[in-house]
C-alpha cells in the first residue's frame, strides 16, 4: 500500500513538471522569434536582374547578405525592366503591398538614358518618396548618374535630383547604385550597363553598410 501511495505521488509530480502541463508558463515555438522586416526593393532593370538567373537579382543577393549579418528580411523584387520614375509612381499601390516596413527606391536610369526632362523625374520620385512616408513605410534612396552624351546641363540637373530630394524629405540615400560598377567591362553584361552576378554581388558588398543603418534605425523605431 505504502508503495502504490509514493507511486502514485511521483507521477504527480513528473506530470507537474512536463512542458505545457498548463502551469501556465509554457512558450509557444513562435513567441522569441524575430519578426522579419518586409522590405520592397522598387526598381528597374539593375535591381530586377535582368539577363541573370532568379538567385543572382539583387534583391536576393542582399537578402542573403543581411541574413549573413543576423538581419531577418522578408523582400520582395519589385524591379520592373524598362521603368522610369514615372512608371514606378504609377504602379506604386500594388507593387508595394500593404504591412511593408522599408522600402528601397532604385529608379532613374532609365530616364536618364531617354534624356526625360530632370523636373519630371524629380516629382515622380518626390511623389514616390511622399506617398509611401504618408503609408509610415521608411524609404532608403538609391542615386542614379546621367551619362554624358545629353550634355553637362541636362548631367547637373539630374544628379542634383538625389540629393535634393534625399534632404528635403528626410530620408536616407545611397548616392550612386552602381558605384564600384559602372564603366567596368569586366563586371558588366555585354550591353555594357547591367551588371553581371560578380557585379551584383559588388553593389551589394558596396550598398550593405547604407542598408544595415537603415533597417538599424527601423529597428529601432518599431521597437
Amino acid at each position: 500500500m505504502h508503495i502504490l501511495v509514493l507511486l502514485m505521488g511521483l507521477m504527480t509530480a513528473a506530470s507537474a513538471q512536463t512542458p505545457g502541463s498548463g502551469d501556465g508558463k509554457e512558450k509557444g515555438p513562435a513567441q522569441g522569434a524575430v519578426k522579419p522586416i518586409k522590405m520592397v526593393v522598387l526598381g528597374d532593370s539593375l535591381s530586377a536582374g535582368y539577363g541573370l538567373p532568379g538567385p543572382a537579382s539583387f534583391p536576393v543577393r542582399l537578402q542573403k547578405a543581411l541574413e549573413a549579418k543576423g538581419i531577418m528580411v522578408e523582400m520582395t523584387n519589385a524591379g520592373v525592366s524598362g521603368d522610369t520614375a514615372s512608371g514606378g509612381r504609377e504602379r506604386l499601390d500594388w507593387s508595394v503591398a500593404d504591412g511593408t516596413d522599408a522600402v528601397i527606391v532604385e529608379l532613374g536610369a532609365n530616364d536618364a538614358l531617354r534624356g526625360i526632362d530632370p523636373a519630371v523625374t524629380r516629382a515622380a520620385l518626390s511623389d514616390i518618396i511622399t506617398k509611401l512616408q504618408a503609408r509610415k513605410i521608411a524609404v532608403l534612396l538609391c542615386g542614379m548618374l546621367a551619362p554624358p552624351n545629353y550634355g553637362s546641363d541636362y548631367a547637373a540637373k539630374f544628379n542634383a535630383i538625389y540629393p535634393d530630394l534625399a534632404k528635403s524629405l528626410g530620408v536616407p540615400l545611397y548616392p550612386f547604385f552602381l558605384d564600384g560598377v559602372a564603366g567596368n567591362p569586366k563586371i558588366n553584361q555585354a550591353d555594357g550597363m547591367h551588371p553581371t552576378a560578380e557585379g551584383v554581388d559588388i553593389v551589394v558588398k558596396n550598398i550593405l553598410p547604407t542598408v544595415e543603418a537603415f533597417l538599424g534605425a527601423l529597428s529601432g523605431q518599431r521597437s
